[in-house]
Formats: C-alpha cells, structure tokens, sequence
C-alpha cells in the first residue's frame, strides 16, 4: 500500500465519467484519500452517490457546498491537495484552466491550488474537438506550466467516429498518479 495522499479528483461532463467511479476507487484501495469535485455537466452522466460510496468522503457538486467549518470548501481542498486529477478532461474544462476561468468548485480549487500539488489531467472527448485549434492552443498553453497530461488515447469513441479521444485505461491513469506522488 502506498502512502496515504489527499487527491482532489475532477470529474468533468463526458460519457467517459463513468470510468472517473473505477479511478476513485482504485485510489482510495491505494490509502489514498479521494475528494471527488463534479461539475454540473458530469451530473449528467453519473450521480455523486457513486463517488461518496467509492471514495468515504462528500462530493462537492457547487461552489457553494460547505462543510461545518469556517474554511470554504473549495479553499479547504485546494490547500491540503496533493494533488488535483482530472478525469476525465473536456475541452470546456482545459479551455478553463488555459485561460484561469474560475466559475464552479473545479475551476476555484485549480487556482487555489497548493503550489507543491501535483496536477495531472486525462483528457477525453471527440476526435475532432481534441484536434480543433483552439483546443490545441489550450493544451500547449497548459503544457508551459507544471502539470502533466494522460492521454488521450485512440480508438471507437462513445460519439461513434474512430480517433483519437478516448480516456486513458484507468489502470495505467492510477500508475500515472502513483509516479507522480511517489
């Protein structure tokens, strides 16, 4: 078992979202102490019951969702990360973070975020999104500050086109978080 380590898990509007429930629970198998933070997109796509059952720890679903405490939520997290994961990674999110847009949970904790945390995005969403220059532009944008990129993979995407887009395997995403916190 590795080290017990604070993981702020972003969980952003794809189908892929699904897969972000095994990645909880793999890492919190691990020790880990997972913090799942769901946009209001990815409450489309999976309920936040999954994650606290998964990871023994509240969802946070709004800006405004708050604790019994004085500390903001969001504010709370962003300081005790080790590390902020997101997966999976929309081209709305990463659009987001390129440009330091904060409007929802996710988006406050990234720029909270304690300088010494990790930050680690897996990226899923169609082909031709990935691909579209203003999406290429963020990436690169992204790529200039200390963060890391998982993926995306290629093969049949969920919008049924063959490409690249797909979400990185959840095994080799919890290998990824690993390295990177060991």
């Amino acid at each position: 078992m590795s080290t017990t380590r604070n993981i702020v898990l972003g969980v952003t509007g794809s189908i892929a979202a699904y897969k972000a429930a095994e990645l909880t629970s793999q890492l919190t198998k691990l020790g880990h102490s997972v913090h799942v933070v769901m946009t209001a997109d990815a409450l489309r796509f999976i309920t936040p019951l999954a994650f606290k059952t998964l990871s023994r720890n509240p969802v946070v679903t709004d800006l405004y969702d708050e604790e019994e405490s004085w500390k903001p939520t969001h504010i709370k997290l962003a300081d005790e990360a080790d590390m902020l994961l997101v997966a999976p990674a929309t081209a709305n999110i990463m659009a987001k973070l390129a440009h330091g847009l904060a409007d929802d949970a996710l988006t406050c904790i990234a720029l909270a975020l304690n300088p010494k945390a990790k930050v680690l995005l897996a990226p899923a969403m169609n082909g031709k999104m990935w691909l579209h220059p203003a999406t290429q532009e963020n990436v690169a944008t992204l790529k200039k500050r200390p963060l890391e990129f998982i993926g995306p993979e290629e093969g049949m995407l969920s919008c049924g086109y063959e490409g690249i887009g797909r979400l990185w395997p959840v095994e080799a995403i919890v290998r990824k978080v690993e390295a990177l916190l060991a």
